[in-house]
């Protein structure tokens, strides 16, 4: 049974910064690319950033280019995501996701449906 456990959530100042780290456990985490996800209120689940099961390609929304930055650990089975220079617009719930598909080639999966296991989500407030 795969377990993703988020943390480092919390309330932060518009042009601060955040890290959150996703703990996996329960099959070979070095095998799956990793996402991370964010949902505000009344908003679909949409992809932010994303790290191919090698650590070798690395993928992110317009949005967050240039602020955010996805790394692994495949070691200690975890995905960070670095979040500097946040925005009010930031503010979400964050989830990480498992890639449905081991040693994944080709398109990188920045689609829901393409990983098939959540985290509980770490909210993220921004304050202006």
């Amino acid at each position: 049974q795969v377990q993703l456990v988020e943390s480092g959530g919390g309330l932060v100042q518009a042009g601060g910064s955040l890290r959150l780290s996703c703990a996996a456990s329960g099959r070979t985490f070095s095998s799956y690319t990793m996402g991370w996800f964010r949902q505000a209120p009344g908003k679909e689940r949409d992809f932010v950033a994303g790290i191919s099961w090698s650590g070798g390609t690395t993928h992110y929304a317009d949005s967050v280019k240039g602020r955010f930055t996805i790394s692994r650990d495949n070691a200690k089975n975890t995905v960070y995501l670095q979040m500097n220079s946040l925005k009010p617009e930031d503010t979400a719930v964050y989830y990480c996701a498992e890639d449905r598909r081991p040693l994944r080639v080709g398109a990188f999966p920045v689609f829901p449906n393409e990983y098939g296991y959540w985290g509980q989500g770490t909210q993220v407030t921004v304050s202006s």
